[in-house]
């Protein structure tokens, strides 16, 4: 099959699309022909050597495609499907309680195995969600990761209610544009940031209410402005280290901050008076369960759910698709078609 994969760490020069092995199918497993493949910062980081993989190696968390091998007789080859990217191992008691992201051994397709990034993926049967005809194979790679990371940080995490307000930080990331649509959708009124007009814009098209420019705009004083000096029940936070103490800044009493990523640095404080004379909550969520992400993908397929697009790229030029992604100008999801 045809690959994009690097023989070693670093910038977006060392992907090479190149003949590579088919991946064996294992019992369990199914071969999925990929039709469509979105990009995600897990790739770059991972390209860049941030945690050690085996290499050379395929990237690519976000599959949508075809069957091409099964033997289950209910996935027969030309079954239309997308796959759940989070891998746990099924038997623990984190998997059996339906908490799999919470598994010893949980990982992330495309990191310590390989993804999407190629003609053809391997993946668990059970991480297999069938499409309807009526999904595109770019819309269907560009649902999965986000919108479920987006649904534990605003449900199984901070417990949004209907009436609350939430503010999304960076609404043109991948998460970013899913935290809109999933908390406008379940009745929330959305504050979202960014960094230029056209994507603020973009972020009102999607749900948002009301928007701040935070390269230009005093976050948490626009914020207190907009909720009549309240602040936000909800801060979903993944940029870090630069805009951690403006999100804490922005919650009202009792307010929950989740956060899922550090983009900017790791280090981050807190005056601990204000955390419990103020009752916040600071919570950490990482990916989510695959329970979770059927409940999504039935608004997806109902239409309630639309992933944004920014580009589509073809699987040769995945190296332009990172470098595009690295720039930061995108608004939503970068894919790959196979």
């Amino acid at each position: 099959m045809k690959a994009v994969r690097f023989h070693a760490h670093g910038g977006a020069d060392v992907l090479r699309y190149e003949e590579a092995p088919d991946p064996a199918v294992r019992p369990g497993d199914v071969l999925v022909r990929v039709r469509a493949c979105a990009l995600n910062l897990l790739d770059v980081w991972n390209r860049r050597g941030v945690v050690k993989l085996p290499l050379p190696h395929i990237s690519g968390a976000d599959v949508a495609g075809e069957i091409a091998e099964s033997s289950d007789p209910d996935l027969p080859a030309g079954r239309r499907v997308m796959l759940q990217p989070g891998l746990s191992c099924g038997h623990c008691e984190a998997c059996l309680s339906g908490r799999d992201s919470f598994c010893p051994r949980y990982d992330v397709l495309g990191s310590q195995s390989d993804g999407g990034y190629a003609e053809l993926a391997r993946a668990p049967r059970a991480n297999v969600i069938l499409l309807p005809d009526t999904i595109g194979f770019v819309e269907a790679a560009a649902f999965p990761l986000t919108f479920l990371t987006a649904w534990h940080m605003l449900f199984t995490k901070a417990g949004l209610r209907s009436g609350e307000d939430v503010l999304v930080l960076g609404a043109g990331s991948g998460v970013g544009q899913a935290a809109i649509q999933l908390a406008r959708f379940h009745g929330a009124r959305v504050f979202a940031t960014a960094g230029t007009d056209e994507k603020l814009a973009r972020a009102r098209e999607i749900g948002a209410a009301e928007v701040v420019n935070h390269h230009t705009q005093d976050l948490p004083a626009e914020v207190r402005r907009l909720t009549s000096n309240r602040g936000v029940d909800i801060v979903i936070e993944h940029v870090g280290e630069a805009t951690w103490e403006r999100s804490v800044k922005c919650l009202t009493r009792g307010g929950r901050l989740v956060t899922c990523g550090a983009t900017t640095g790791y280090k981050a404080g807190i005056d601990l008076r204000f955390l419990f004379s103020r009752q916040y909550s600071l919570m950490g969520s990482y990916m989510g369960f695959k329970g979770e992400l059927l409940r999504a993908a039935q608004l997806f397929f109902a239409g309630h759910l639309v992933p944004a697009v920014d580009r589509t790229f073809p699987l040769q030029d995945a190296a332009a698709a990172q470098t595009h992604l690295e720039q930061g100008k995108h608004f939503g999801k970068v894919v790959l078609e196979a």
